[in-house]
């Protein structure tokens, strides 16, 4: 009877994905601090700061408001219209409300985007290092993650060259982009990103486009592939700018033809995004000040770090484009960039993600840094960095 149940609970192939790492070592700085420690947090992709003033008075009206129902599978139609707004807004594109579609943050939309796109056994390349979500996810759904090696000659940019050597050796279904990137900050300009999406149509290769951290580009102005091309799906959220990650809230821009199938993926996945998240979402658009505030605190945080950290050691960094991550080399300290986290984390008080998450092929040179937090706690932790370094 005890061999019958283990094997009933063994558990899927599908299921053994890896752990997405940065989750255990905010883990392991939430078990240092309950022992007495003060950790700087810089492994989370995350704001410090709350969603905008108006989204939580929104949020509490409803609240007070009484019942909160099931929505409509695509989103609320007064949020689609508003997300369709802001890109007239943002980008001069005048967009159907009818291709938004709202979703459980932009990992809810990665799902939808992958079931509708992909068939099980599809190859869908990828920009390495990247956010490994996006492999995890296309591995539990069957499909083949293609990762496609970056380098310092094309700015840590996947190329039409690169994408095209990839298609040629076994081909493609698909490709996903960033930009800004995560986790290396870098970001691609809107010729750069035109040409990738025109080589990667014509040869049949569908195209996502993650632009979860638009609005938060420092270097140039993000374009979104959306007025590239009417065939490119981009994915995008509220957590990132609008500081609203435990939300889960995002959306999409979804290609015509595809737009019912997704309807019926959602309907069955979900029924509906949360209400009051949704109802939240439509009211941040109007706390643009408040949020720019916010990201005028990551661009003092950008310079307290690209100054600091190579004085401390740290000199040898990727272009820190947008988003509020920086990607440092520590090849100079460690070919283990686990243990150089733990290690800093354990004496130095600082935590931060290893490479190994984002790239497992040269990831073990590579330490993440989120400048998400104040501009105090970046002082302290170029400060505690320096001084660990040269012990």
């Amino acid at each position: 009877m005890l061999e019958l149940a283990k094997k009933l609970l063994i558990p899927s192939k599908r299921s053994d994905v890896p752990p997405f790492i940065v989750m255990d070592v905010m883990a392991a700085a939430a078990q240092r601090e309950a022992e007495g420690a003060h950790i700087i947090h810089m492994e989370v992709g995350q704001p410090a700061a709350p969603a905008p003033q108006v989204a939580r008075d929104a949020a509490m009206a409803a609240l007070a408001h009484g019942r909160l129902g099931y929505t409509e599978a695509l989103g609320v139609p007064s949020l689609r219209a508003r997300i369709a707004r802001h890109y007239n807004e943002t980008y001069s594109f005048d967009l159907d409300p009818a291709r938004v579609v709202v979703t459980t943050g932009s990992s809810g939309g990665f799902v939808l985007a992958f079931l509708a796109m992909f068939e099980a056994g599809d190859r869908v390349a990828l920009a390495n290092p990247g956010y490994p979500p996006y492999r995890h996810i296309l591995s539990s759904l069957g499909c083949e993650p293609v990762l496609i090696e970056t380098t310092a000659s094309t700015r840590w940019a996947l190329t039409p060259e690169a994408l095209i050597a990839a298609h040629r050796k076994k081909p493609l279904k698909g490709v996903l982009v960033a930009s800004p990137a995560n986790p290396t900050g870098t970001m691609m300009d809107a010729a750069a990103l035109k040409v990738l999406i025109e080589t990667a149509e014509a040869e049949g290769i569908r195209v996502i486009s993650d632009e979860i951290y638009h609005g938060l580009d420092y270097a140039f102005r993000a374009e979104t592939a959306a007025k590239l091309s009417p065939s490119t799906l981009v994915i995008n959220s509220f957590s990132k700018y609008f500081c609203m990650t435990g939300w889960r809230i995002g959306w999409m821009v979804v290609p015509e033809p595809l737009v019912r199938p997704i309807e019926r993926l959602q309907q069955n996945l979900a029924i509906s995004v949360p209400t009051i998240a949704q109802i939240a979402a439509e009211a941040a658009f109007d706390g643009r000040d408040e949020m720019e505030a916010v990201k005028h605190g990551y661009e003092e945080n950008r310079r307290i770090l690209t100054e600091g950290l190579p004085k401390a050691g740290l000199d040898q960094f990727l272009p820190v484009d947008g988003a509020f991550y920086l990607y440092a080399n520590i090849k100079r300290f460690s070919d283990d960039s686990l243990d150089f986290a733990k290690r800093m984390l354990n004496e130095a008080g600082v935590a931060a993600t290893p490479g190994i998450d984002f790239d497992p092929i040269d990831g073990r040179h590579f330490l993440r840094f989120c400048y998400a937090g104040s501009a105090q706690e970046m002082h302290e932790a170029v400060k505690r960095i320096g001084d660990w370094l040269k012990q």
